[in-house]
């Protein structure tokens, strides 16, 4: 029996939606979507690899229990059953002595997170974390001390861009199919790319300007730019004086950061940054200074990526074809969002662990930051954390020092993986739970945002091989087992699904022409002069950020030369695989 199904792939972060192909319960073919015009059919590397992931015969096939030594290798097999009591009995007695504060539990974020996160509000812990604190995370308080809102909320439409800026950002090796196929389509109609990197990437190979950057310089390179953008008024006055605040405060700070300064930092000639600086303005608005993905992880990154930030908004670029635009959601265009579990479930009261939102205020508390967990674990400041559940996110593997890590894992009473591989993490846990992979699980309905918002659907495609369970279905019955599983009513993911669409005029069955519901027909963009809306309390982009500076940290900070090597040392410059996901693909 053949059958046809559309889906959301599971193979990096991005989530593209696709079409499977199944015959006889055995999956022969996964390609991109057709219905949706920014995959155009198309799959990367890692995507059509699915098929060798879901037929890897060293997943894990049921639940273990450690018996050994953590790490020790030494495991039992055991019923769900087994394995959930097990885990619930424990989890019961750290609630009833520390409270629910004490269990922590990490992910990869997305858009399926709703279940995890209502299950460890459901048990009143406020410590939910993903894997961010290695990825995005300059870039997201970077666009928050803008905008006051994260780096999700804007996208780029580099397709109609004319030139587009991008700092290590490997668009067509570490890519995002909608992504490359756009940035492709930006040079079949005569855009340019800007690319600045150590490394001649595939990317570097296809740019218009390829700039080899010294490493660690990336700042550097924009305080000259926008020293030259100012000085040579090239930037977008109207704009600017609409909605900027703190632009004489720039001026001044980057008065001494001239093109010969960043050339003696970069390595890029002088004469070159001035080109570049009025070739770009004559394409403005329609340009895009991609902030990066998570930059080089140098001491000024986070600064690197406010900088290039601030380069869009001297353009004008938001708002706008080819520039940045507005992710727009269900609510922006008259549509009842999807229901979430999470606001049926009363907010817990004990403060965040890692201090994120209350002892550092100027970082978001809804993810945290994962590395700040550990020293709590091992100081008991504020409180005790006893028991972390882990994900699809592998830690020891993704976070530095494992063996550091290790002995703060050794001060926990409970240790949880849920993967579908065997991560390292996962070795070194006391219980492992094999999860359904993305192709063996329907997931809950998702929305995706912008210019035509929609909703989305993971459908599996075939059943779960040997013992494996989706998530859903693993939090709903440890919540049973704790005692909270009134928040978690539904018997199967398809009565969720009838739930989470309750108002929204959308019906399960209209998911079936295309794997996905549009909400509008056209694109929908706002008046870029008057209707933006910027989450910062002055309702505008704060050059001078009132977040940054009520807690003590300069919105324009000196520059500072990277330390260079030791004699016989060298930099660790790392890239990425187009056929490798971080650690995800790894056995």
């Amino acid at each position: 029996m053949k059958k046809s199904v559309f889906s959301m792939c599971g193979m990096c972060a991005v989530r593209c939606p696709i079409r499977v192909e199944v015959e006889d319960e055995v999956v022969k073919w996964i390609e991109g979507n057709p219905h949706d015009p920014g995959m155009a059919g198309r799959l990367c590397a890692k995507g059509s690899a699915g098929i060798a992931m879901e037929y890897d015969y060293e997943r894990p096939s049921h639940p273990m229990i450690r018996e050994g030594e953590r790490g020790e290798g030494k495991w039992r097999k055991a019923t769900w059953d087994e394995a959930l009591d097990f885990i619930g009995d424990k989890l019961k007695g750290i609630i009833e002595k520390y409270g629910g504060k004490a269990i922590a539990l990490s992910d990869r974020g997305g858009p399926f997170r709703d279940i995890h996160r209502s299950f460890l509000r459901a048990i009143g812990s406020p410590n939910y974390f993903n894997h961010d604190c290695t990825c995005a995370k300059n870039v997201q308080h970077a666009s928050i001390s803008l905008f006051g809102s994260g780096r999700k909320t804007f996208n780029y439409d580099c397709k109609q861009c004319k030139h587009l800026v991008l700092y290590g950002r490997n668009v067509f090796e570490s890519l995002k199919v909608k992504g490359a196929n756009a940035v492709m389509e930006l040079l079949d109609a005569g855009g340019k790319i800007t690319y600045i990197d150590v490394r001649a990437s595939g990317t570097a190979m296809k740019a218009t300007r390829f700039w080899r950057i010294r490493p660690g310089t990336d700042y550097a390179l924009n305080l000259g730019i926008i020293h030259t953008v100012i000085r040579d008024k090239l930037y977008d006055k109207e704009f600017v004086e609409r909605w900027v605040e703190g632009f004489n405060e720039l001026e001044s700070f980057v008065s001494e950061y001239t093109p010969d300064w960043a050339s003696a930092e970069t390595g890029i000639p002088a004469e070159e940054i001035v080109e570049f600086a009025h070739e770009i303005s004559e394409d403005k608005p329609s340009v895009i200074f991609h902030p990066g993905w998570m930059t080089a992880r140098y001491m000024d990154s986070f600064y690197s990526s406010r900088s290039a930030y601030i380069l869009n908004a001297l353009m004008g670029s938001f708002e706008t074809p080819g520039g940045l635009f507005f992710q727009k959601g269900p609510g922006d265009v008259g549509i009842k969002g999807l229901n979430t579990l999470m606001d049926t479930i009363p907010k817990p009261e004990d403060k965040r662990v890692d201090g994120c939102g209350w002892k550092y205020k100027h970082f978001e508390s809804g993810p945290g930051l994962l590395h700040l967990l550990y020293p709590a674990i091992l100081s008991e400041d504020p409180y005790p954390v006893k028991a972390y559940i882990v994900f699809r996110h592998d830690p020891l593997l993704s976070l530095p020092d494992p063996e550091e890590q290790k002995r703060v894992f050794d001060k926990l009473d409970l240790l949880v993986a849920v993967d579908g591989k065997y991560s390292e993490t996962g070795w070194y846990a006391d219980v492992l739970l094999p999860s359904a992979t993305y192709l063996e699980k329907s997931s809950i309905l998702a929305t995706g945002k912008g210019l035509k918002p929609q909703f989305k659907i993971r459908k599996k495609a075939i059943e779960p091989r040997n013992e494996a369970r989706p998530d859903w279905w693993i939090f709903k019955s440890l919540a049973e087992r704790l005692g909270v599983g009134k928040y978690f009513k539904f018997d199967d993911v398809e009565d969720f699904w009838e739930w989470q669409l309750d108002g929204t005029g959308v019906k399960v069955k209209d998911f079936e022409e295309k794997g996905f519901v549009p909400l509008v027909e056209a694109p929908v963009w706002w008046d870029r002069m008057n209707d933006l809306k910027f989450k910062t309390p002055s309702k505008k982009i704060e050059f001078v950020s009132s977040l940054l500076e009520e807690n003590g940290i300069t919105s324009f900070k000196p520059y500072e030369s990277p330390k260079k090597p030791k004699k016989g040392f060298f930099r660790l410059a790392f890239g990425r695989s187009p056929v490798h996901t971080h650690g995800q693909t790894q056995n």
